[in-house]
């Protein structure tokens, strides 16, 4: 555990300095006479949509292969001699091709959809090829980080690195050294950018190996690998449609500028979910050695640990956020236009914290032996109830439609996750802390609320930001709601005492 709230802390505070910047960007993207209109803006939130379909399409199921049975090959073999990595790379490459192929083939259908409320896409659907491509050889090393351990740096990475780079384009549009099609062009490339560097880096901490030889431990596991990618690969691409149809459908009913006010507020909610995020990735090799060695008190503990933790972080998140959205967006100059997203975030929020709540339960079963009940009723929620919801509650509510079908999945998703833990494993995560965390997020927000909800400018956004935060800490440290605190709080007077 301590290596994982280690891990955990760094990635944490790097991530969130790509949620600085990239709070930044979105402000240059969504600012009152922003170079960017809301459906230049829009068009890259359809970009990401479209990649992630993609590249999840085109990864035939390898990621969650490699930090699963990675443990294997490194218990069994050197490192410069695990093939692993090779062979999802070649099967990732292929399935990309055989994407590309029906990408072109059905790009009229994609033209007659689209061009009249959305002509972006159709003018730059071919753009989004080079992007997906990209986002998948970077999300399988990616998996490879998560296996062995070495999440920060390509945290860092994808969270920060990757927004930057971002920034910089943003920047040579907004001034107008570049035209709008060179910035999709340059936009277009971020993912393949930060994969070299990851490349060079695990290259040259001698993690990563290219090996065209099968080992002994492919040919022993590799009936295990291939029901599991082909069982992963439907469950993942099921998932990925369910959680990025969202902007199409929006683009296809209400327009693509619409698309731009749900991505504002998407960004805005996702602020709650970074720290799970990161977790995620750094439990992910942990818990499959885990289970590897059959220590079940280990994944009960992160297990507990996750959900209160997650649970703190989220709530404190989502109490400053809420607090001063308004009030902040007035102050920068928001568009007017993307007002309309402020109860999207508060919905969309909701969904967040209750996915942090319940912790890494997804990460314990899909690390498991057991990852084909996930694969099952992960499948069924999609296709039977988020899938036709988000079509059906897009076309009549519009984006508040999308935010309800994401709080209706994610309270199914967990529910059934929660529970097949606690009968199978007998892993019950909740204690009267997470209900005290609950109860004291309502105090903290509500004491500045009271006291200072009509007060604008910085000093309202400051006061009302310092009394919540004194107030959730200072009730996470007096109740002791979370072991963590304590531990790192005699770690730090140790080291004083050295």
């Amino acid at each position: 555990m301590a290596s994982i709230r280690k891990q955990s802390i760094i990635s944490i505070l790097l991530v969130y300095v790509g949620f600085v910047i990239g709070a930044v960007n979105t402000y240059l993207y969504v600012k009152s006479g922003s170079a960017f209109s809301p459906a230049q803006y829009g068009l890259t939130k359809i970009f990401f949509d479209f990649g992630q379909n993609m590249f999840t399409i085109a990864s035939l199921g390898v990621m969650p292969v490699i930090y699963k049975f990675y443990p294997y090959y490194k218990d069994n073999l050197e490192e410069h001699k695990i093939d692993l990595v090779t062979w999802a790379m070649i099967a990732a490459l292929v399935g990309f091709i055989l994407v590309t192929i029906v990408g072109i083939y059905f790009e009229p259908l994609i033209a007659r959809k689209y061009t009249e409320r959305s002509k972006l896409i159709v003018d730059y659907y071919y753009w989004m090829f080079p992007f997906a491509l990209g986002m998948l050889c970077f999300s399988v090393i990616e998996g490879f980080c998560w296996a062995v351990q070495k999440t920060v740096f390509s945290n860092f990475l994808k969270e920060t690195v990757m927004r930057l780079v971002t920034t910089i384009f943003i920047l040579l549009f907004y001034f107008r050294w570049i035209s709008f099609a060179t910035f999709m062009h340059l936009f277009s490339s971020l993912y393949a950018i930060i994969f070299l560097v990851l490349i060079i880096y695990l290259r040259r901490e001698g993690k990563l190996y290219l090996n065209l030889k099968i080992t002994r431990v492919t040919k022993k596991f590799y009936r295990k690998m291939f029901t599991m990618q082909f069982l992963t690969f439907s469950s993942t691409v099921i998932s990925s449609l369910a959680l990025t149809l969202d902007g199409p459908i929006i683009a296809g009913f209400r327009g693509i500028s619409a698309v731009a006010i749900f991505a504002m507020a998407q960004y805005v909610a996702n602020l709650v979910v970074v720290p799970q995020r990161s977790i995620q990735a750094i439990a992910a090799g942990v818990l499959s050695k885990a289970w590897k060695d059959k220590d079940l008190g280990e994944i009960s503990r992160i297990y507990e640990r996750s959900c209160i933790n997650l649970l703190l972080l989220a709530l404190f998140i989502f109490g400053n956020v809420w607090l001063n959205l308004v009030p902040a967006m007035h102050l920068v100059g928001i568009g007017e236009e993307y007002y309309l997203g402020v109860s999207v975030v508060l919905i969309l929020s909701i969904a967040r914290i209750i996915d942090a709540g319940t912790g890494v339960n997804g990460t314990i079963i899909g690390t498991s032996l057991l990852w084909r009940f996930d694969f099952i009723t992960t499948t069924g929620i999609l296709l039977v109830l988020r899938l036709p919801l988000t079509w059906i509650l897009i076309k009549r509510y519009g984006i508040v439609g999308a935010a309800y079908a994401d709080v209706t999945a994610v309270v199914a998703f967990n529910y059934v996750r929660f529970e097949f833990l606690r009968r199978k494993f007998g892993m019950q995560p909740f204690h009267l802390n997470n209900l005290y965390s609950l109860l004291l997020a309502v105090v903290a927000y509500l004491v500045p609320w009271l006291l200072l909800g009509g007060m604008g400018g910085w000093t309202g956004l400051g006061l009302r930001a310092v009394i919540f935060s004194g107030i959730m800490a200072g009730g996470v440290w007096y109740f002791r709601l979370t072991p963590d605190v304590m531990q790192l709080y005699h770690r730090f007077l140790a080291r004083r005492e050295k």
